[in-house]
């Protein structure tokens, strides 16, 4: 059994869905784990034989028959992961999703007083309740995935996440919170045949009985990591390996490879700064973008790669994974035209390889990968 991680170099969106796919590919018995951020990541993987499916709640690998283990460093969406399920089963899949009974839910209260405060302060938040959820969390007003399953312990707790809301002084909408908690009560009856709720140590006690291969699928970008990005405009989450090695020392599972991922050119969605934004990148239109706009981030936003940008991520991951070996994959270099333009010490010049980018970032590489399109392999190179 092997493991790998699967980081993002920048604010997300850089690919890590297409890689997570690849890695799951190679294996035999695959397990994804996600270890970051929640139900707001957006993972968007095409198969070969032309499926589709943007990921949020099961893990990038599901197209290619992965499971998936979701850690309690994560939060849970009943409604989100009900509508997906569906979605999945409808392309003819039939998901598998174990959940750590101690991963916190998000609440219809949690998802509304999100979106009450990005239209307020414009941090660059999904509004799907991710930060809500965590800020709750971190003190008596807890909800549980374990609570899911008990209809009395259910009542108590979402009472409790409604008094927490009351304590703060936020109201909403009667009609549009009572619509939102019969969805969520729904959702949840869906949720309790249709997920596994497990815990860490049980689950991987004996994995390598059953997975030959954990592919430890990041989530967001390490430049909105709570530790290392640029507040307040960061997720309230370590996308770091730092929670995965944790969970991979835990459960005495094998040292992991870390794939970090990239765009070939910067991109952010939502507010908060990106550098050389002056500095459009040249590419061609492509159908397989699925970061359009919304009412919480407004469009993507694009710039020309700034490797010093890259190297700034890569030295706040080795604060926990140095001496790990490192893979460097470069994403839609498809879209490209012309000239493969980045920044280089704010200097503009060309790259022709994703291992002369490698080069210039600096470090012992392993391997390095191109991808061209969100369906394909990783190439060499």
């Amino acid at each position: 059994m092997k493991s790998s991680i699967v980081l993002g170099l920048g604010f997300g969106d850089e690919g890590k869905g297409v890689v997570t796919d690849w890695l799951c590919r190679q294996a035999q018995r695959p397990l994804v784990v996600r270890f970051s951020g929640g139900h707001q990541a957006g993972h968007t993987v095409v198969d070969g034989a032309g499926r589709s499916h943007v990921f949020s709640n099961f893990g990038a690998g599901t197209l290619a028959g992965a499971a998936t283990f979701w850690s309690s460093y994560c939060t849970f969406h009943p409604v989100g992961v009900a509508n997906e399920h569906r979605a999945l089963v409808d392309l003819g899949l039939a998901p598998v999703l174990y959940v750590a009974g101690l991963a916190a839910v998000t609440t219809p209260y949690d998802l509304l007083y999100n979106r009450v405060l990005e239209a307020n302060q414009r941090h660059g938040s999904c509004g799907l309740g991710f930060g809500a959820t965590v800020a709750r969390h971190a003190g008596p007003h807890k909800l549980h995935v374990m609570d899911l399953f008990d209809d009395f312990v259910l009542e108590q707790k979402l009472g409790s996440v409604a008094a927490y809301y009351r304590q703060l002084g936020v109201s909403f909408a009667e009609e549009v919170l009572e619509q939102q908690l019969e969805d969520f009560y729904r959702a949840v009856d869906y949720c309790r045949t249709a997920i596994h709720c497990t815990c860490g140590r049980a689950h991987f006690k004996n994995a390598a009985d059953h997975y030959d291969s954990l592919i430890f699928e990041g989530s967001q970008g390490l430049l909105l990591d709570q530790e290392f990005g640029y507040f307040p405009h960061v997720t309230r989450a370590h996308v770091s390996s730092r929670n995965a090695l944790e969970m991979i020392r835990e459960y005495g599972l094998p040292e992991p490879q870390v794939f970090y991922v990239t765009r070939a050119y910067q991109t952010r969605h939502g507010n908060g700064p990106l550098t050389l934004e002056h500095l459009a990148p040249q590419l061609h239109p492509t159908p397989y973008e699925t970061n359009v706009h919304n009412p919480w981030q407004g469009e993507q936003r694009r710039s020309l790669l700034d490797l010093n940008q890259l190297r700034y991520a890569l030295s706040a991951d080795a604060q926990y994974a140095a001496g790990l070996a490192r893979q460097l994959v470069v994403t839609c270099l498809d879209q490209l035209d012309g000239p493969w333009w980045v920044s280089d010490d704010d200097r503009r010049t060309t790259l022709d390889t994703v291992s002369e980018l490698a080069h210039r970032l600096g470090g012992h590489w392993q391997n390095c990968y191109g991808n061209y399109g969100q369906a394909g392999n990783l190439v060499a190179g």
